[in-house]
């Protein structure tokens, strides 16, 4: 075959594609995926809370022994369940002991005039919950609004 100056450069530009992408093919390979599942919740519910806390359970005993992160965002009117006064505070309790977050919006807090003193202890706060949802989707999060 004859040599020309574009067979030079898309034989070149080929080997540049590949050189870039089989590092990151290996990578993909070698790397385990990650399981990690975000919860959205706006209901100021308990039976709909208690659903949620029940599928975060089932999702962990669904995946078996692999590894799992899991998440819950609260905000809107479903932030009065993670006041200390709450009647699913048992549940939130047990589900942050398995190792779920559970994060509170604080531009809700703030909204409804709440303090960390009014909330559950050991709760997290993120400064907006939709930007938060929206971040850990852009992270490969799977988003779950039950």
């Amino acid at each position: 075959m004859t040599r020309t100056p574009r067979r030079d450069f898309l034989v070149l530009s080929g080997a540049a594609l590949l050189g870039l992408a089989l590092p990151q093919l290996a990578l993909a390979q070698a790397a385990p995926a990650k399981n990690r599942a975000l919860f959205q919740v706006t209901d100021n519910d308990p039976a709909r809370w208690t659903m949620i806390l029940n599928n975060m359970q089932n999702l962990r005993e669904g995946v078996g022994g692999e590894p799992v992160e899991i998440e819950l965002v609260a905000y809107g009117p479903g932030i009065n369940m993670l006041k200390s006064d709450s009647s699913v505070k048992q549940r939130i309790a047990e589900a942050l002991k398995s190792g779920v977050k559970v994060n509170a919006c604080q531009n809700t807090m703030n909204g409804m005039k709440l303090t960390p003193a009014d909330m559950l202890p050991e709760i997290g706060y993120v400064p907006s919950g939709v930007v938060e949802v929206m971040r850990k989707q852009q992270q490969g999060w799977a988003y779950i609004r039950s």
